[in-house]
């Protein structure tokens, strides 16, 4: 397939300006594949040749002016438009598509729950040629009329209002100008649940399977949808641009929710089967506001080339999170920021795949998918942040309506963007974006404590790094009551880095902390005492954010200690064990369930499974199963279902021995509750198949009682896991050589896979993993490539052998792109687990 190029399709938005698509989908022909006709009305402005994208199963008819053109000229995804001349002009194509299974272009599913299939897209990036026929580029956008032929008893779903006509023929509204990507239908038994809110029609969707867990849960989301709404409508001087706002939750979707016009579609992992924390509905309403900040960033005003992706990503990660914290009753995102989504940052960020928030070029459409990354997202929202800090909310805000004035249904760039804000500000915000936006790395302050000659202290921030940064330093004192030993803010200090002189801090601080608010995107290192002190003090610390920039540091000193670049490694690097030490100290004084997750997250999934090594693994599963069983004796009271309900899926994670977890299994439910639902189900069977303690027989039993598509995936994923040659050649097989499997099936299958308790038994399956994985990448295109990549590499085998293979791999077998970004960050990821073991 021929990716296109930023030159290119510079060319061709001089030479067109596209009015209008008329597309038919005809959803009745059979399962493989339906019928896509599309006429597409343009201009163009000088006479020249150019072509138009679609990647059919057959291209049965295309005309031009009503002349015939040539079906045998489509090379890969490109029809040839030869011989245009300065005018109107009218293109029509009628061609059959096929669905994928693999979350790309028209995704098909058949729901094993009922029967029922259900059908949408996702036509990001290059995938709308899946669907009609196309100039395929942000900037050439044009209005869209939508209809739909689909079985009866289905409703259609899109971009606007849809109109049932009889006998399965349905017509959308008219959209206002949007760019091709953004085109989205959603066809189906879907169950709704429709409102209005100041006049504007909403709506939730899912499969009637899931009815049953929607339902419950729909107040909650009309709620945070109204209060973004509203909150948005306060903060922006545009109003929303579109005639409606449906939400549908998808079976199978590759990412957590795609901004479509008036049609937001999300993984419907987010329609709860099972008891889910506060943190976890916390983290799908963040989701809510970030696709409905994209109605303005992205939507109303879209990017004009992939290298501005952050004018999208990182605007509507700030704003999803700031705006969630603002309107609803979730007051503490930035916490579950600083823990989840900023760690995924600053991991992206030291890689050598790192590129800067914005790049100064992206090539072509290959190379713009890979940066959908950390940076894009955290990075860029962490700088926006940062840039709030120092401009002032009101002057943002002001630069920000600016630029929606001037590009509403356009397109804009990066300087755009910049001169926008620049109108609003006396600060250099020029200057600012140079040195944020168009760098790359993570800079790292670290404090210097000089004690004067009357006993009093200075503070001088060293800097490692090239950018600004506005920070507050919190100064804490020791406090010791009947409760205990805590630390209590005696006041923070505002400091811009590079300092231009030292600070006094008064009497020395039990703790001096760099960043405490998580106002900038930097690492922060502690001086001797501090570091004491948040060894022995860090759970009493008083507010969850401040902890949560303690642990990552923390986090960062262990991953540090396997750092390529030996100026970034702190003095000394905290061993892996150190690490677990502090979990297993503080973890179970800590209140919020933000940072429990993310803690036990980082230490079960990279200090257990990666740093140490393999004849401490088991003291770290006993380390991680001893925090585990306290937290779930402090929570049997009752009083916090949620911080349970953590303890003990992480306590099923790490378990060494079955019998415990398998009394839980038999008897359905922890001795105290909760009882176990279907994913704690699953999860159980799942360690019992990695320890060797369950069969196949066990598995069809439980998948008999629970028949859903996420049994499918838990039943894959416990075969895959199962301790036996035959369990583990079939599970390869079913990966790397069938290609039946679906996205979520495949991946599920990979999550089973590869365990640190099996290495000697998967050891064969480590080389053929490189050349499989690449053939398998080439044929399946790139969502397969991108989870073969993540979760199918054999990341337990930490050692010389592997790294070379995959080396080998990137030099010689020549990946897609897709899978060659993921190898060279999990080969990047190895080599620092080799280093931190080493250190």
């Amino acid at each position: 397939m021929s990716v296109l190029t930023r030159d290119e399709a510079q060319t061709r938005a001089k030479l067109l300006d596209v009015h209008r698509y008329t597309i038919a989908l005809d959803l009745t022909t059979g399962d493989e594949t339906f019928a896509s006709r599309t006429v597409v009305r343009f201009t163009a402005r000088t006479d020249a040749d150019t072509f138009v994208e679609l990647k059919p199963a057959e291209l049965r008819e295309a005309t031009l002016d009503g002349r015939p053109l040539d079906p045998e000229t489509l090379e890969e995804n490109r029809l040839p438009l030869k011989g245009l001349t300065a005018g109107e002009h009218e293109l029509r194509i009628d061609a059959v598509m096929r669905y994928s299974r693999t979350g790309e272009g028209m995704h098909r599913f058949t729901d094993p729950t009922d029967g029922e299939t259900y059908l949408y897209t996702q036509l990001f990036m290059e995938d709308v040629q899946r669907v009609f026929a196309a100039f395929d580029q942000p900037d050439l956008k044009a209005v869209f009329d939508l209809s739909v032929k689909a079985p009866e008893g289905w409703t259609v779903l899109a971009n606007g209002i849809t109109t049932d006509l009889g006998d399965g023929q349905w017509q959308a509204a008219t959209t206002p100008l949007i760019s091709t990507y953004l085109v989205a239908v959603a066809a189906g038994p879907w169950h709704s649940v429709r409102t209005e809110h100041r006049g504007l029609p909403f709506g939730i969707h899912c499969r009637r399977s899931l009815a049953p867990y929607l339902d419950p849960d729909a107040d909650e989301i009309f709620e945070i949808t109204r209060q973004c709404y509203d909150r948005y409508h306060e903060k922006f001087e545009e109003p929303y641009p579109f005639d409606s706002y449906d939400q549908a939750f998808v079976p199978e979707f590759n990412a957590g929710a795609m901004e479509n016009p008036g049609l937001v579609t999300f993984r419907d992992d987010f329609v709860y089967r099972s008891a889910v924390t506060d943190t976890e509905r916390q983290t799908r309403a963040m989701v809510i506001a970030h696709e409905m900040a994209h109605m303005w960033f992205g939507d109303l005003v879209t990017l004009r080339w992939w290298d501005d992706i952050w004018l999208n990503e990182s605007f509507a990660e700030y704003m999803g999170y700031q705006t969630l914290t603002e309107a609803t009753r979730f007051t503490d995102t930035w916490t579950d920021f600083a823990v989840v989504r900023k760690a995924w940052g600053y991991d992206a960020d030291q890689r050598p795949s790192t590129h800067p928030v914005a790049p100064e070029a992206v090539e072509d459409t290959a190379s713009a998918l890979l940066n959908f990354d950390g940076i894009s997202y955290a990075k860029g929202a962490s700088a926006l942040r940062q840039l709030v800090t120092w401009l002032g909310e009101k002057d943002f805000l002001a630069g920000i309506n600016t630029h929606f004035a001037r590009h509403r249904f356009d397109n804009a760039s990066l300087a755009d963007f910049i001169d926008s804000l620049a109108s609003a500000t006396d600060r250099d915000v020029h200057a600012w974006a140079d040195a944020w936006l168009r760098t790359t790395g993570v800079d790292t302050l670290r404090p210097e404590v000089t004690r004067g000659d009357e006993g009093t202290y200075t503070l001088r921030v060293e800097h490692t790094g090239s950018r600004p940064h506005r920070i507050a330093v919190g100064l804490y004192d020791q406090d010791v009551s009947d409760e205990g030993r805590h630390l209590v803010l005696r006041g923070r200090l505002d400091v811009d880095v590079p300092q231009t002189a030292p600070i006094p801090v008064g009497k020395r601080p039990a703790l001096l902390l760099l960043n405490d608010g998580d106002l900038t995107y930097t690492k922060v290192r502690f001086d001797t005492e501090s570091f004491r002190t948040v060894t022995d003090n860090l759970s009493g610390l008083p507010s969850p954010l401040t902890r949560a920039v303690v642990w990552n540091a923390l986090r960062d000193a262990v991953r540090d200690g396997g750092s390529a670049h030996r100026g970034a490694t702190p003095e000394p690097p905290l061993s892996p064990t150190a690490y677990l030490d502090a979990a297993r100290a503080h973890l179970p004084h800590e209140t919020d369930l933000a940072v429990v997750q993310g803690v036990l997250a980082f230490a079960a999934g990279y200090v257990a499974d990666r740093y140490v090594t393999p004849d401490q693994l088991a003291a770290a599963l006993a380390t991680l199963s001893s925090l585990c069983r306290d937290l779930i004796r402090r929570t049997e009271d009752g009083d916090n279902p949620g911080l349970r309900l953590i303890a003990v899926r992480h306590c099923i994670s790490v378990a060494s021995q079955p019998d415990t977890i398998a009394a839980w299994l038999a008897d359905g439910t922890v001795p105290g509750g909760p009882e176990l639902d279907p994913e704690l189900r699953w999860r159980v069977l799942a360690r019992l198949a990695v320890l060797g303690a369950t069969d196949e027989a066990a598995i069809a039993a439980e998948l008999e009682r629970d028949p859903s598509a996420s049994g499918q995936e838990g039943a894959a994923r416990c075969r895959a896991a199962l301790p036996t040659e035959e369990a583990k050649a079939r599970a390869w097989e079913a990966m790397f050589t069938r290609d039946d499997l679906s996205n979520y099936l495949f991946t599920a299958t990979a999550q089973g896979f590869w365990q640190p308790e099996q290495a000697d038994l998967v050891r064969q399956y480590v080389p053929r993993y490189y050349q499989d994985a690449v053939a398998l990448a080439a044929r399946r295109g790139p969502a397969i490539a991108e989870a073969a990549g993540r979760w199918a590499f054999p990341d337990h085998a930490i050692d010389e052998e592997n790294l070379a293979l995959g080396e080998a791999c990137l030099r010689d077998a020549d990946p897609i792109p897709a899978l060659r970004r993921k190898l060279a960050d999990q080969l990047d990821d190895l080599g620092r687990a080799l280093r931190v073991r080493q250190a």
